[in-house]
């Protein structure tokens, strides 16, 4: 790994482990949104707040973060690196130093990934998501599937990006275990519906 690869990885990680969720929830008095909901710092878990305003911007933020690390790391240290600024984007949101390593899920975060890599793969990983959104009315099973949709696309492009997008996939589903086991139990809770501390 060249010393530009390792310096997009870095870059990647430093911007994707900005916790947009949490800081926008206290700096417009909602507290900590850890402290509320699934206690996750996502879009979603913003929304308990009572703010769809503040969740939609966690939402923005959250991507276009993902976005602007791999364009920098590509402009800075040149276009193969993008692949590198991403790997340390998305680990950078799941996996944020500041917060003890307790991210967010990925979803925003692989989306803006997309939009820099493979713009293709980012326009049917957004109409899958909004669409089950809409639909079921269900954050994690819309946004797994949507991020199921990206190697699939890769792979039918015949993309370079297929193995990559494969473990961030896999990556995004793995941070969603505890949603999936309340799935298959029927407890996993609607967008529009309260839930509990310790949901």
């Amino acid at each position: 790994m060249t010393r530009e690869m390792l310096f997009a990885l870095a870059l990647g990680y430093v911007l994707g482990s900005i916790p947009f969720g949490l800081i926008l929830t206290r700096l417009a008095g909602k507290g900590d949104v850890r402290l509320i909901g699934s206690g996750n710092i996502g879009a979603t878990n913003v929304l308990r707040t009572g703010s769809k305003w503040l969740a939609a911007l966690t939402l923005l933020l959250d991507c276009l973060k993902a976005t602007a690390a791999i364009v920098l790391a590509q402009l800075l240290f040149g276009v193969e690196t993008g692949a590198f600024a991403a790997a340390g984007a998305l680990v950078g949101h799941l996996y944020p130093v500041w917060l003890g390593f307790r991210g967010g899920k990925g979803v925003a975060t692989l989306l803006g990934i997309l939009i820099a890599l493979l713009w293709p793969a980012a326009l049917v990983y957004a109409a899958v998501w909004i669409f089950l959104l809409m639909t079921l009315r269900i954050s994690s099973l819309a946004g797994m599937t949507a991020a199921v949709t990206a190697p699939i696309v890769a792979l039918a492009l015949r993309s370079s990006y297929f193995p990559l997008l494969l473990g961030f996939a896999l990556l995004v589903l793995w941070k969603h275990r505890e949603n999936i086991l309340r799935l298959t139990k029927g407890t996993e809770p609607r967008i529009g519906k309260k839930t509990s501390s310790t949901a």
